[in-house]
């Protein structure tokens, strides 16, 4: 079942047009990924997505709902979590007590939110973090932790929303190589599992071609080629204009 649809996406900046017709879908429990050298456009098209862009033209449907413009906290309310390039979380809160803030605000109970944090029954937010590998580490607070670790921690708070599709923009950026590839195959785990579209965009091309179900290859803010990883790693043009190859 599709859960993310763009179609014709376009938007320009000045005399720059930074995404040109870019159209894809996202079925539950796949990970699609959005790769493309620098300038591609590929920020453009998750900001056309989350709100944090109106589009020229063109238009994004959830789930067959339009929500084209909608402005970003009006998105994630329909179901769209988000993590980011530069992990976003309190560093002198605990594990847990981050986690418990996001499930406040998915319950619009934030107001006198340390007041409920710390009433807050702690059932919930540990079994986000059992799921990411994190339940060990509920007390620590987050400004101690390994950056790897609080890429997982991230990831619990986007989970906290119950999402329907999850944004991840470069998801293992500044992490090594074997947490990498651990956070994302756990990313696929739980897409699978809970029936989440995961769209993301990466440049660890390991990462994408071990990970990703289908990727689109933008060039220019242009669609270059898209398919399953097979196809694209194969594709000539890729090769020449994303991997730097001849032939």
């Amino acid at each position: 079942m599709t859960l993310l649809r763009a179609e014709g996406l376009q938007r320009s900046f000045g005399g720059v047009q930074a995404v040109a017709g870019v159209s894809f879908e996202v079925a539950a429990g796949e990970l699609f990924a959005l790769i493309g050298p620098n300038g591609a456009g590929k920020s453009t098209c998750f900001n056309l997505i989350n709100g944090q862009l109106r589009p020229d033209a063109g238009r994004v449907l959830l789930d067959g709902r339009d929500i084209t413009g909608l402005p970003p906290r009006r998105i994630w309310r329909l179901g769209v979590g988000r993590t980011f390039q530069i992990t976003a979380t309190f560093g002198s809160l605990t594990v847990l007590e981050n986690v418990q803030a996001a499930l406040l605000s998915r319950q619009r109970r934030l107001f006198g939110l340390w007041r409920s944090v710390a009433a807050e029954d702690p059932a919930p937010a540990l079994a986000l973090l059992a799921r990411v590998g994190m339940a060990e580490q509920a007390h620590r607070p987050c400004g101690v932790l390994a950056y790897g670790d609080l890429k997982r921690v991230e990831l619990a708070i986007a989970l906290a929303n119950a999402p329907r599709l999850l944004l991840m923009d470069e998801p293992t950026a500044g992490m090594a190589p074997a947490e990498r590839l651990s956070l994302m195959a756990l990313t696929a785990r739980i897409a699978r599992e809970s029936g989440i579209a995961v769209l993301f965009t990466e440049h660890d091309m390991d990462v994408v071609f071990r990970h990703a179900d289908r990727i689109l290859v933008l060039d220019r803010g242009r669609p270059l080629a898209e398919g399953r990883p097979e196809e694209v790693r194969a594709d000539p043009r890729v090769r020449a204009v994303y991997l730097g190859e001849e032939g």
